[in-house]
Order: structure tokens, then sequence, then C-alpha cells
């Protein structure tokens, strides 16, 4: 990663700071592709409501959307799920010592990663 966007962070981790969301991002884990209307029943909200969660994920690329007909089907997109929990992040916070950090983006303190 040659440049650090603090702001897709921001997003991302916006996204990941309710718990409604958390537990729809656990759902889609264990299930896989899954129909909202499905999402609808194990949540007990309306479908407005659920929309309005998924559109977060969706836009922080946590979650992927399938449209089949009038409903939509929603996905976990394990490679951002996976960047996001990868040491890449750490990395940004953790520079090594010699200027660039574990992921080779250049930083301007020295830390130990």
């Amino acid at each position: 990663m040659n440049e650090v966007s603090l702001k897709d962070y921001e997003s991302k981790f916006k996204a990941l700071a309710d718990e409604k969301r958390l537990q729809i991002m656990y759902e889609l884990t264990q299930r896989g592709n899954t129909c909202v209307c499905d999402l609808t029943d194990i949540f007990e909200m309306s479908q407005s409501k659920l929309s309005y969660h998924l559109k977060i994920l969706l836009d922080a690329g946590f979650i992927t959307k399938e449209t089949r007909g009038t409903w939509s089907y929603y996905e976990i997109n394990q490679e951002q799920v996976s960047h996001i929990l990868s040491e890449e992040l750490c990395c940004i916070f953790k520079p090594t010592r010699t200027g660039s950090d574990c992921c080779g983006a250049t930083i301007e303190k020295e830390t130990n990663c």
C-alpha cells in the first residue's frame, strides 16, 4: 500500500462501530449468500431499518449485494474483511524503524512494527 487513506478507514470503522451491523456481518458469515427477506425475519426489524444498516456495510465494502428479481442477496466480502483484520492496518500505526511500514507505505515517524 503506497498511499494511506485514513478517510477510507474512518468509514470502515464507523460501519463496524454498531452492534446490529456486527450481528448482520456475523449472520452473513454463518449463512453465506442470504436474501434480505430472511435477514428481516432473523433480526425482527423493518426492511427499511435493515436496509439502512446493509447500505452502510455495503458502502464500507464489507458485504456484496446481488439482485435477483425483486430480492437482494447479501454476502460477506471476505477480501475486505480480511483486509481490515490484516497486519496492514496494524502496520500503518506501528511503522518500522526504516521509514516505511510493514506494508510498504511511507511514513514519517520511527517506531517499532
